[in-house]
């Protein structure tokens, strides 16, 4: 025992053996003093080497005194050398550049901005130990992406779900949002999503961020939460030189013809004595658009005139909407980077981050519901249908900032003090980060009349894709017809708060004798707390607003109606009407709280988790390399949540707080081997373990009854979290002159999965909603991708190039139980069969032009009762377009075209023709100037 805490001792404090070594650290930038990660940094005749960070910086350990040559290999450029000295106990300096000039690969354009971000990209990618796909800024910039969820879907294996046509939560490898991490500089960020963890990808403008990265097998050093992987969102760091640039830009959203107002700043510097740099940037992004929609709900049984049993009928309606939305997006988002070296072996730094977007939206929403088929007397065939209709305006108060709209407002904020550290042949990092993210909509609106019995429907249900109703009589449907339901307002707020630290180590240790290797080990907490507090009133007028006739309304049929001709919004309460109402006023309105709308909803959650990894990184040969570790996570929850209690007609109560506690324990071991059979080709193999918590407001223990729709919901404080075990295999093939063609395949051994199960409740008879843990799942992939410059062809096509990825997925899923019956082999929810991103570009010195498009097959989204009631989220095939001119080697001209396939967002029930939602958005047209100015 004795020889073993010797041995840890030496590993950790090994200052005694320092006498003889010194370090060496130093950073890599291009010409414009924008650092390059991804270089490959070694010293040939000791076998020691590093790999450059995200920063350009890297780090290598125990050098014997004396001269040195470090050799520099940048995929697509000429190796490079520096001449270094170490001297005994010291950390050595040293700073180099990679100027175009000194680079001896002629066929490789260096632009004015530097090495091309698909250099930096593909150099990080081939580097890292484990399997990754990255994305540089610069390689955003070659797509018409405004947001980074529009960017994040162009990497293989990723698909995206929209929200009014733009790209919000990420699905990797074909599984669910909730399975997967979203992190900024390597800590998760927090949601300001109610009822789940997901990240809204829309909230982050592409231009705050320098890299994305897409871990698809994470290490032991990295968060287990990542079931389908972790997608980190790198922030800009201070750059080495000067550097200013800006963006101003406008466009149209051709929906509604309105205008786009985009603006971009940034700047950074550091000192002469290179100790301190700063960086500041902000955007301002303001966007006037809305979508047409169509929704419908199937059904397949009707109750017998003649039995009063249910039969099974043709499927038809029984609910159908025609929503019209007007939005406007404004998107502010701020971001300040410090960092101060106060030696060769110490340095800090501050990366702050605060987005803030307002989401103001009014919604005209034309509803026919409780349809049912009309039967010839004495017989069970259909000869019609009948069914009642409202309409309904959501809108706000007036002034200030909601303006009689619905006004969502959402933001997010990061602050992370960190640190970077050498103690002889220790190294050290560590980082103390507190994130925040919340979505208030304050004073929501909404006014809502009704013909309450039922009339005669016309319905068209020849084309399912496009179902559409209207009445039989149209004088049964006027103005006058429609009655006051009700007035209500409500009140939402959600917050998520998370503080988190990391503690890493790492020392030299070349266990196997092959010139290199390390022993990382370190800690991580976090503590999170996320709430949600709504509230709701209904206000009913003690006189007038009788009928739709007696009020302000207007028309909102458009001739141009996205979704078709055939589908007319018509008149609905005006929201400049709707906001001027006074529900406070006593003498106008009866107002009361409506508690069995919103207590079930509230909760309060705290989670804290207690990590600790232990790994190695060795060298087995020249060619071969092995990372193995494990990793602890122990997690702990405490939520409070409400139970509403109804009297026997059906009404409010009363309610319960209930406070419930769960903890469990993952131990999450992995390895991850690489293999150069050539400098430019890499394999690579990967068995990890990893997990995906349970969506917090799953775990709450309330119980919701919802009379209207005879359905409950209810927590499970006893869920479990979904595990998987993932093996990766990868061959990737480096082109010199930057491009790559890899190929993978993949499969993950998934248990415990989550999903909400239909059965019935025994005290109501209701349908009983409930998240419950299937049994098995599992995945099986393959990934193969390429991207290269033609520049082998002749002429004007040497500038051309294409970028390339193709994902194709399996799935099942057994354990699925609703109510007596077990479902089996059923798809995954999430994992879209097929999914393809291309582009054909064009660049010369002074013009570029790329066409992209991004394909995602149809794919199961939701598991309804049986096959009939799945939900499924319909195929996507986008289609983009942006140029850019180089006016000086400063300034650039831009024009980005998006969606110009008009692509839908489009859910079907059951089979493909059988619309369950469609919603379209238009083409969207961007353009402007962009600055950058570097000075060395």
């Amino acid at each position: 025992m004795k020889k073993y805490l010797q041995f840890f001792t030496l590993i950790i404090f090994p200052l005694s053996a320092f006498a003889q070594t010194g370090n060496i650290q130093g950073t890599i930038s291009d010409q414009n003093g924008i650092y390059v990660p991804g270089a490959n940094v070694i010293i040939s005749e000791l076998s020691k080497g590093a790999i450059t960070d995200f920063d350009g910086r890297f780090t290598i350990l125990d050098v014997p005194s004396g001269n040195h040559t470090l050799q520099i290999s940048y995929l697509g450029y000429a190796t490079i050398e520096q001449n270094v000295s170490v001297e005994n106990g010291e950390t050595t300096l040293v700073s180099i550049n990679l100027d175009p000039k000194n680079l001896e690969l002629d066929e490789v354009q260096v632009s004015a901005y530097g090495l091309s971000g698909q250099a930096k990209a593909l150099n990080t990618q081939k580097t890292n130990q484990n399997i990754t796909n990255v994305v540089s800024t610069d390689q955003i910039g070659k797509f018409p992406d405004a947001n980074i969820g529009d960017a994040v879907k162009r990497i293989p294996g990723i698909t995206m779900q929209v929200d009014q046509g733009e790209a919000r939560n990420v699905i990797v490898r074909g599984l669910a949002p909730q399975l997967n991490s979203v992190t900024l500089n390597g800590s998760r960020i927090p949601s300001a999503e109610g009822d789940n963890r997901n990240v809204q990808m829309d909230l982050i403008p592409s231009d705050m961020i320098q890299t994305i990265e897409v871990n698809k097998a994470v290490t032991p050093d990295m968060d287990g939460d990542a079931l389908g992987g972790s997608v980190n969102l790198i922030t800009r760091s201070s750059p080495q030189s000067f550097r200013l640039s800006t963006t101003l830009g406008s466009g149209v959203s051709f929906i509604n013809d309105e205008p786009i107002y985009n603006i971009g700043f940034l700047y950074g510097d550091r000192t002469k004595n290179g100790k301190f740099g700063w960086m500041v940037a902000t955007s301002y992004n303001n966007v006037d658009f809305g979508s047409d929609n169509v929704e419908a709900e199937w059904v397949n049984e009707a109750e017998s005139p003649l039995t009063e049993e249910d039969i099974e009928v043709n499927p038809f309606v029984e609910e159908s909407d025609i929503r019209t939305y007007l939005v406007q997006r404004i998107r502010r988002s701020f971001s300040a980077n410090v960092d101060y070296a106060f030696d060769a072996n110490n340095t800090i730094f501050l990366k702050t981050m605060y987005n803030w977007r307002d989401d103001r939206e009014n919604r005209f929403r034309l509803r026919f519901r409780k349809i049912e088929p009309v039967f010839a007397d004495g017989t069970e065939n259909i000869i019609g249908y009948e069914g009642e209709i409202r309409r309904q305006t959501k809108g706000g108060i007036p002034g200030g900032r909601i303006k009689n709209t619905r006004l969502e407002d959402q933001r997010m904020q990061n602050y992370s003090l960190g640190g970077n550290h050498l103690f002889g042949k220790l190294k050290m990092d560590w980082m103390a980060s507190y994130a925040k993210a919340s979505e208030e909509r304050p004073n929501e609106r909404y006014a809502e009349y009704e013909i309450g019995d039922a009339i005669g429907i016309n319905a068209n249900l020849g084309n399912p894709r496009y179902p559409s109703f209207s009445p039989s009589n149209a004088s049964e449907a006027t103005l006058s017809n429609f009655e006051l339901k009700e007035f209500t307002e409500e009140n939402q707020f959600t917050e998520e708060k998370d503080f988190n630290a990391f503690l890493n180590f790492q020392v030299p240790a070349d266990i196997f004798g092959a010139g290199e290797g390390t022993i990382k080990f370190g800690a991580r907490y976090k503590s999170k707390n996320k709430v949600r507090d709504n509230d709701f009133i209904e206000a009913e007028p003690l006189s007038g607003f009788g009928t739709l006739a007696d009020i302000d309304t207007q028309d909102y049929t458009k001739s141009d109606f996205l979704a078709g001709s055939q589908y007319a919004a018509g008149e609905f309460v005006d929201p400049a009407f709707l906001g001027t109402l006074d529900f406070s006023n006593a003498a106008s309105f009866d107002t009361g709280t409506v508690e069995d709308e919103f207590l079930a909803g509230n909760f309060d959650v705290d989670e804290k988790v207690y990590a600790g990894y232990l790994m190695t990184n060795q060298k087995l040969s020249e060619k071969l390399s092995v990372l193995a570790g494990v990793r602890l996570e122990n997690t702990k929850i405490n939520s409070l949540g409400n139970e509403v209690i109804f009297d026997d007609e059906g009404d409010f109560a009363s309610f319960n707080q209930i406070r419930d506690k769960s903890s469990y324990t993952n131990i999450l071991p992995g390895i991850h081997f690489k293999f150069d059979p050539s400098n430019r080709t890499v394999l690579r193999f990967a068995w990890t373990n990893t997990i995906a918590r349970p969506n917090y407001v799953d775990l709450v223990p309330f119980r919701n009854v919802i009379n209207e729709d005879e359905e409950v919901e209810t927590g499970n404080a006893n869920l479990d979290p979904t595990r998987s075990m993932n093996f990766d295999f990868v061959a990737e093939h480096y082109f010199e002159s930057v491009g790559i063609i890899s190929g993978g395949i993949f499969y993950k051994d998934i248990k415990d999965f989550i999903y909400t199960s239909l059965s019935e409740d025994t005290t109501t008879g209701y349908d009983l909603f409930q998240p419950l843990n299937g049994d098995n799942a599992s995945i099986f992939g393959a990934e193969v991708a390429f991207q290269r410059q033609l520049d082998f062809l002749p002429g004007f096509a040497k500038n051309l190039s294409i970028y390339l990825n193709y994902t194709l997925l399996t799935s099942s899923t057994d354990g699925i139980r609703n109510g007596d019956e077990i479902r089996e082999n059923v798809d995954l929810p999430g994992t879209a069969p097929n999914m393809f991103n291309g582009s054909l570009g064009y660049a010369d010195k002074k013009f570029s032009l790329r066409l992209s498009t991004n394909f995602s097959d149809a794919y199961i989204d939701e598991l309804g009762g049986n096959t009939f009631e799945d939900r499924y989220y319909d195929k996507q095939f986008f289609v983009d377009l942006n140029a850019s001119f180089a006016i000086n080697k400063n300034l650039r001209l831009y024009a980005d075209l998006n969606n110009i396939t008009n692509q839908p967002l489009r859910y079907y029930q059951g089979v493909e023709n059988r619309t369950q939602q469609v919603e379209f958005y238009e083409k969207r047209l961007t353009f402007g100037l962009k600055y950058d100015l570097f000075k060395k």
